[in-house]
């Protein structure tokens, strides 16, 4: 049986907070707003048509906050506003007025308006009403209030009733009315992200969406429309009163509004229309980049900054640059990502390399020695939204980083600003999906060297997950498949961190292609790269001397990696340790919480020690005699490469280390694996540790040349 899908908190995913909410109150309407960010621009996202709520802004608001001041409201009807009754409450006019009302409350003097659909028709409200206080209008596919013919929506009058349910005939009143405004949805929001690839906006809209009633919408059609005792103003008049400047920009495929709505809205007003070729009616959901740099680029248009000097250098005088991208998921990542880099200024000894990365990741490069960029302070931390998605050792890692979408299109453009204002030979990301996906998504914005790095390819779906997990990670394989058919040169190099025989004898998905053959086809292989060359028997005793280890103690390292989701295996192994104890006695328990879980949660049996954060992590791996982990799999095949005997017991639902890892560990014959329900039972867990480390390693050899492998194939890019 397929999984329930859960009901996604309003807040999860976000890669921003505001920094300022509250609520204004309308003739008798409460309208919740926010504001974001402190530039001396005020940017007004409008509300659109009530059936969504201003989260539909979410991959706009975090890039923009971060160069303007950022105000939005959820307009009557929606989110955590008001629900007036009736059609007269939902007029251009009402919606225009609360506009005013909130820039009144959140202090806005001017405003550049950036509108949605409908929300385009109340803009033009505002900038003829208020000309002194609208600096400008950017519309994208707006949809209300000028006469351009659309046959295909025009034969199905909205307010009658009609013998079909089919197409355009269910924006319907009586449709929504009688039960069928759950199918308007769907069949809605199919036709505004149409283009290939677009479940996950589809499914934000139909979350978004579930709230309203069918009467509220139908008020809000009513009111827009000039029915069931509302008044409709024309909009034509009104844009000849338009003074600020103005930017259309509309699809070209747009479902819901034809292209000629955009061209007439420029005309009327003057304005400047642009074309998105290929594009449908959700530009801001689906071509989150292009709207961002568009928006960004009108707002400093009309309101420009004061010009801040700059150096050219010519290229012949520049020094080589590497911007190295490490992901936080995971801190084993960093440790191979430092041993690439130190290998590759071996081979390039004037190269400066940068790193852009999170915490904790950027403890542990500080540590090292390494250059974090500044610009790293204003990503959004993955690890965070890691832990808000996980149960008790339980993480569904494909849904996680499916929900983890604004997080990385703000992440991305964050990149994106560093490599506009200064220059990188080469970008290095080491499973930086964010980076990846949008370059192929836009791959006018490459102007560098790009290099990929991964330990696994292929999303691959949880049994439990039913059909339509099958169907979205095909769906995700397929997309990525047809972005490097398309755009091969958006790689530069693609590198498996591993050998051939590691990646997964499995499809992308039905009638895709096999995932070993293609990445063999499309990758070049480094061998593992080990963040630790593991030591021979005398540098084995000297290591555990200088770590503290007493000779006549075996010693058992417990770590879960650089996030929280852990927490519960550590304490499931608290539980066993006095049980294990009492068969070895001589056994003692290191605890290494990481970065992100606080060690005074913890209880303490005799014979645990509980540390934070451990900078030399990986050469207690070497010296300790048993490791039981979490199943990562740097940390795995760290373990695996110094022959230390381990128990790992992967995070339910998570994919790359239910499949990936495994897949791997088996392969080298690694690691003794066990389910987490089993480690819940202290005695099975005890009995687990203490027989795999009598047993000891079985892991054949591991190469220890990766790095330098790696080195030698970023090293002709830069």
């Amino acid at each position: 049986m397929a999984r329930e899908r859960e009901a996604v908190p309003a807040d999860r995913g976000r890669a921003r907070r505001p920094d300022r909410t509250g609520t204004v109150v309308r003739d008798g309407v409460r309208l919740a707003w926010e504001v974001h960010g402190d530039g001396p621009t005020t940017v007004l996202l409008m509300p659109t048509w009530s059936i969504v709520p201003s989260r539909f802004w979410k991959a706009q608001v975090p890039y923009l906050a971060r160069h303007h001041r950022v105000v939005t409201f959820d307009g009557r009807g929606s989110g955590r506003s008001d629900s007036p009754a009736g059609a007269a409450s939902y007029t251009d006019e009402e919606f225009a007025a609360d506009t005013v009302a909130v820039m009144d409350a959140t202090g806005t003097s001017t405003a550049v308006l950036v509108a949605l659909s409908c929300g385009a028709t109340w803009a033009v409200h505002v900038a003829a009403r208020h000309p002194a206080r609208v600096l400008g209008i950017f519309a994208i596919g707006p949809a209300c209030g000028l006469a351009v013919a659309q046959p295909e929506r025009e034969r199905y009058a909205w307010d009658e009733r009609h013998d079909t349910t089919e197409g355009w005939a269910k924006y319907n009143k009586w449709y929504w009315l009688e039960g069928g405004l759950e199918d308007f949805r769907r069949f809605f929001f199919e036709r505004m992200f149409h283009e290939p690839h677009s479940t996950k906006q589809v499914e934000d809209a139909l979350d978004w969406s579930a709230a309203i009633s069918p009467q509220v919408l139908a008020d809000t059609r009513a009111g827009g429309l000039g029915l069931d005792g509302a008044r409709a103003t024309p909009l034509e008049p009104l844009c000849a009163e338009v003074r600020c400047p103005v930017t259309v920009l509309h699809g070209s495929e747009d479902r819901v509004r034809p292209v000629a709505v955009g061209a007439r809205l420029a005309e009327l007003t003057g304005g400047r229309l642009v074309v998105a070729e290929g594009s449908g009616h959700g530009l801001p959901g689906r071509e989150p980049v292009l709207v961002n740099t568009m928006v960004h680029e009108f707002v400093d248009s009309v309101s420009p900054a004061p010009p801040s000097p700059a150096t050219r250098v010519r290229a012949l005088r520049r020094a080589r640059r590497v911007l190295y991208l490490s992901s936080p998921i995971g801190l084993g990542h960093a440790a191979r990502d430092v041993a690439i880099a130190t290998e590759l200024r071996r081979r390039r000894p004037d190269l400066q390399v940068d790193w852009l990365a999170q915490d904790p990741v950027t403890r542990m490069l500080a540590a090292a020695g390494e250059r974090v960029h500044p610009a790293s302070a204003s990503l959004a931390n993955e690890s965070d939204h890691i832990e808000q998605e996980a149960g008790e050792h339980d993480l569904h890692a494909f849904t996680a980083i499916r929900r983890m979408d604004e997080i990385l299109v703000h992440n991305f453009m964050v990149f994106d600003d560093v490599v506009r204002e200064e220059h990188y030979d080469l970008v290095v990301g080491d499973e930086a999906w964010d980076v990846d996906h949008f370059l192929h998504e836009n791959p006018e914005r490459k102007h560098f060297g790009f290099a990929w790095l991964t330990d696994f390819v292929g999303w691959l779906p949880i049994p439990d997950g039913g059909r339509e997990e099958a169907r979205l990670t095909a769906d995700y394989n397929e997309e990525m498949l047809e972005h490097r058919a398309r755009f091969p040169w958006v790689r530069d190099r693609s590198v498996f961190v591993g050998n051939p025989e590691d990646v997964v004898p499995q499809r992308f998905g039905p009638n895709l292609p096999d995932i070993r053959e293609w990445t063999e086809q499309h990758f070049a292989f480094s061998g593992y790269v080990t963040g630790l060359t593991a030591p021979d028997a005398p540098g084995r005793v000297a290591l555990r001397r200088s770590l503290g280890y007493r000779p006549e103690h075996r010693v058992c390292v417990v770590t879960v990696g650089g996030s929280g989701v852990g927490e519960p295996l550590l304490r499931r192994v608290m539980d066993a340790v006095p049980v294990a104890r009492r068969e070895m006695p001589e056994l003692r328990f290191l605890v290494v919480c990481g970065p992100r879980i606080d060690p005074a949660s913890l209880s303490r049996p005799d014979g645990a020690q509980v540390l934070g954060y451990v900078p030399r992590l990986a050469e207690h791996l070497a010296a300790c005699d048993l490791a039981v982990v979490q199943g990562g799999l740097t940390t795995c095949m760290e373990l695996a490469a110094a022959g230390t005997p381990f128990v790992y017991v992967p995070l339910r639902h998570h994919f790359e280390q239910a499949f990936h890892v495994r897949h791997r560990l088996e392969r080298y014959g690694a690691g003794q694996h066990l389910d987490y329900a089993q480690a819940c039972d202290p005695e099975v867990l005890a009995k687990s540790m203490i027989a795999t480390l009598v047993a000891g390693s079985t892991a054949r050899p591991v190469e220890t040349d990766g790095a330098a492998r790696a080195a030698e194939l970023l090293a002709e890019l830069c």
